[in-house]
């Protein structure tokens, strides 16, 4: 093989919880695993910004109270069985991964035992947390892991193009007539020596978060654009549950700022008794519903949005100075600083907030295992739907499903990685490398930041916290059309980050909104007005 051609054989693409772990897990066991960050190193996706914590369990908990409260807050849209497994073995994989195996400093009290705190859905005190900065925790301990082990490869500043699958890329008649379609790896651009790499691998785990960066405000990193939402559609891999997209409610507000992202103020803050006002200074949320600021999110959400419509201000306020008990500074550390480098103290003053894409509750159809309807791919995290969130996610569960999913992945991997089950030479043969569509120097900053402010003003007015069927319809018609002229534009142009990015964009944004088009009743994120 040449140097832009190799062979392994695990291929995680993406490095936050869920991708760490399942690179750790099935390297622990023999196997040779690469994984992939489109940044220079491993912790530049979402699992570092969640602040909140990670679901665990109580001394008054139960694995059917955890049920239950996820139950009600997806909608009872979930898939149960995925809900019980998690609720089962969740908290028993945490304490061997993230308490003994990479141990993370979680809070404790005075007496030794860990500190547990409750956000909104939850009936129990039940999440672990390290003040406010619980993933910059999680992702340093296992990046190190990541790093220091032998059996992995980390690959950076790579972008995934395309999965490769003999149906759509054996160059020989043979494999396109087979009856099974297979995972074979993935194109992959190099950024640093601007070339297209060709990875094959016996089997290929995505994990490459989120999509919230197709909105036009949102908490995540900037490369959360469904990327691995777009290759899954693109391979025909089944998706499920993508018009739900979780809207976080109080993401801190200020104007005109030049962040790629809003600054999430976590559910804890709410948590420790925050509560939300209007610029009149009145507590609104018990008007919405009985569980007031402890809501579950989309309601939260809506009920912000409609004070906002009602009140006609931009933002609404969260009062943490004169509700909260605790040192807010020792409390909220992260939260706290980053107020105060913007000129707040929020002990003293209620501090602006609004709602913000956050988190995308379906995604890519997987088992108990992590496998989907694509032979030898898995699909784990947030890219990733196994059910557990159904029609909306109950707060810091969805780092204790990475968590898992990433466990359960890397185990099923390992026991099915067997000289028998490698990918045959001949059908790796058959798989072409990376064909340069042609030089013309079509690639101009200017178009693609129109493009991308196109896709995003469109899915945060049309495919947003309220829809209606005139509204997709509108969003579909535009999307689609933006679709076939990206094709032909950059037809020929030599292929860039900023291009596959855009690419993946536009086809998560598409895929999104077909799906909410087709779902004609109102589930948990998912709001129709009409």
């Amino acid at each position: 093989m040449n140097d832009y051609r190799t062979k392994t054989d695990v291929l995680v693409i993406g490095s936050g919880i869920a991708g760490c772990i399942a690179a750790l897990t099935a390297a622990e066991k023999g196997l040779e695993v690469t994984i992939l960050t489109t940044g220079e190193g491993l912790q530049n996706g979402n699992t570092r910004l969640a602040q909140g914590g990670i679901v665990y369990t109580g001394p008054d908990d139960s694995p059917q109270k955890l049920e239950k409260d996820i139950l009600t807050a997806g909608w009872s849209y979930n898939n149960k069985k995925a809900v019980k497994n998690l609720c089962k073995k969740g908290p028993e994989v945490l304490k061997d991964l993230l308490i003994d195996k990479y141990p993370v400093d979680f809070a404790k009290e005075d007496s030794g035992e860990y500190s547990l705190t409750r956000e909104g859905g939850h009936c129990v005190p039940r999440i672990l947390y390290c003040a406010d900065h619980t993933g910059k925790n999680i992702i340093e301990a296992l990046s190190e892991a990541v790093e220091e082990h032998p059996n992995i490869t980390v690959c950076s500043q790579r972008t995934a193009i395309d999965l490769l699958t003999n149906h759509h890329h054996a160059g020989t008649l043979e494999f396109k007539y087979t009856l099974q379609n297979e995972c074979m790896g993935a194109y992959v651009y190099n950024e640093g020596r601007e070339v297209v790499e060709t990875i094959l691998a016996d089997y290929t785990i995505l994990a490459t978060g989120g999509v919230g960066q197709i909105y036009l405000h949102t908490t995540n990193t900037a490369g959360s654009i469904g990327s691995g939402l777009a290759m899954a559609s693109r391979a025909k891999v089944r998706v499920i549950n993508a018009e739900m997209v979780q809207f976080h409610p109080t993401a801190l507000y200020v104007e005109r700022s030049r962040e790629d992202r809003r600054f999430l103020i976590s559910e804890a803050v709410r948590g420790e008794g925050a509560k939300l006002i209007n610029s009149a200074g009145e507590i609104f949320m018990p008007r919405y519903d009985p569980r007031a600021d402890l809501a579950p999110r989309d309601i939260v959400t809506r009920s912000i949005q409609e004070e906002m419509l009602r009140t006609g201000e931009k933002n609404v306020f969260l009062d943490a100075a004169n509700y909260v008990e605790h040192d807010l500074e020792t409390r909220f550390p992260t939260i706290f600083g980053k107020c105060r480098d913007l000129g707040m103290d929020m002990a003293k003053t209620p501090i602006p907030v609004v709602p913000a894409a956050h988190y995308f509750c379906g995604g890519i159809l997987v088992d108990d295992k992590g496998r989907s309807t694509l032979e030898r791919l898995y699909s784990i995290g947030e890219c990733s739907c196994t059910g557990v969130h159904g029609g909306n996610r109950l707060a810091s569960t969805s780092l204790l499903e990475g968590l898992a999913w990433g466990y359960f992945a890397g185990q099923d991997v390992a026991r099915r990685c067997t000289k028998k089950s490698a990918l045959k030479k001949k059908m790796m043969d058959a798989i072409p490398d990376w064909e340069s569509p042609g030089n013309n120097p079509n690639e101009d900053p200017a178009l693609i930041a129109q493009d991308w402010a196109f896709i995003r003003n469109m899915m945060w007015n049309y495919v947003g916290i309220t829809r209606s069927t005139a509204r997709l319809n509108r969003a579909l018609e535009d999307l689609q059309n933006l679709n076939r002229n990206l094709r032909s534009f950059y037809k020929r142009t030599p292929i860039s980050k900023p291009i596959i990015d855009l690419f993946h964009g536009c086809q998560a944004a598409l895929t999104i909104t077909i799906s909410a088009l087709r779902n004609t009743s109102s589930v948990g994120c998912h709001y129709r007005i009409d």
